[in-house]
């Protein structure tokens, strides 16, 4: 089964984003900002991330170039997700290492259309 960790500091994101990735046969895990993401990732790497961009703690990027950085890290599937029309927000992200983006808010069929790549490892 692929798994997928929803980093975001809004509680409401990460149960909306959960609901629609276990109904697509996603195991779900949370974490709250980019260090709670960082030492999940370290215990067990998931197939895919949805990654919100601004966090306390350790924002989006930051945790994105640690993770791209790690060994193992350039496994997971990374869907950078923002309310900001930023192309340079985005392009930075992207440069970093996602995979994708998203605009909040996402909506089932958007995330679905994200994720459909995934694959188990």
């Amino acid at each position: 089964m692929r798994s997928c960790l929803i980093v975001d500091d809004s509680s409401v994101v990460r149960k909306v984003a959960r609901r629609i990735l276990e109904d697509l046969d996603y195991i779900v895990d949370e974490a709250e900002d980019g260090q709670e993401a960082f030492e999940k990732c370290r215990q067990e790497m998931p197939d895919a991330i949805l990654l919100d961009w601004n966090m306390p703690i350790m924002s989006g990027l930051e945790f994105l170039k640690l993770l791209r950085a790690f060994v193992g890290g350039e496994k997971p599937r990374v869907v950078y997700c923002t309310v900001e029309n930023d192309i340079g927000a985005i392009a930075m992200a992207l440069k970093a290492g996602a995979d994708d983006y998203v605009m909040k808010p996402f909506d089932r069929h958007l995330l679905e259309s994200k994720f459909e790549l995934v694959e188990a490892a």
